[in-house]
C-alpha cells in the first residue's frame, strides 16, 4: 500500500511539472537556450509574495494555458524574482543574479516589469500589467519583435 501512494505521489509530481511555465532563472543559460532555439527571451520581475500586480499577472498571463503554450514554442522566460517572506527567501547566488539583472534592466525598481531581450541580451521594449488576456498580451510583446 505504501509503494502505490510513493508512486502515484511521483506520478502527480512529474504530471504537474508538465503543464508548469518552463521558467529561467540564470541570464547567461537563457541567453544559450534563445540563441539555440532562435527565440527571444521574456524577462519578467516580480515580487512573487507580496506584489498584488505580479500575482495578477502570473495567475491572468503566465499560468494561462494559451500563454504556456505559446510562450514554450516561442519564448525564453526568464523570472528575477525579489520574494520579502522569509520561507520563500532564494539563494544569496539568485539573490545576486537577480539584483545584477535588475541593475542593467530594471533601475527604477518597477514591479511587475517585464522586458523584451534578443538571445544577446539587448532590449526591444518593456510593459507591465495590464488587465488583458492572454492573447492580447501575446500581441503587445510580439510588436516589440521586429
Amino acid at each position: 500500500m505504501k509503494k502505490e501512494i510513493i508512486i502515484l505521489f511521483v506520478s502527480l509530481l512529474n504530471l504537474s511539472t508538465l503543464f508548469a511555465q518552463d521558467w529561467q532563472t540564470d541570464f547567461s543559460k537563457a541567453k544559450e537556450i534563445a540563441s539555440k532555439e532562435s527565440k527571444h527571451i521574456v524577462l519578467v520581475f516580480q515580487g512573487s509574495d507580496w506584489c498584488a500586480p505580479c500575482i495578477k499577472l502570473d495567475r491572468e498571463i503566465w499560468s494561462a494555458e494559451t500563454f504556456k503554450n505559446y510562450a514554450k514554442d516561442n519564448y525564453i522566460m526568464l523570472q528575477a524574482d525579489f520574494p520579502r517572506r522569509r520561507k520563500n527567501n532564494l539563494s544569496k547566488t539568485q539573490n545576486e543574479a537577480n539584483a545584477k539583472l535588475a541593475e542593467i534592466y530594471n533601475k527604477n525598481g518597477i514591479f511587475p516589469f517585464v522586458v523584451i531581450l534578443d538571445n544577446e541580451g539587448n532590449v526591444l521594449g518593456e510593459t507591465s500589467y495590464k488587465k488583458t488576456t492572454p492573447e492580447a498580451y501575446i500581441k503587445e510583446l510580439n510588436s516589440f519583435i521586429k
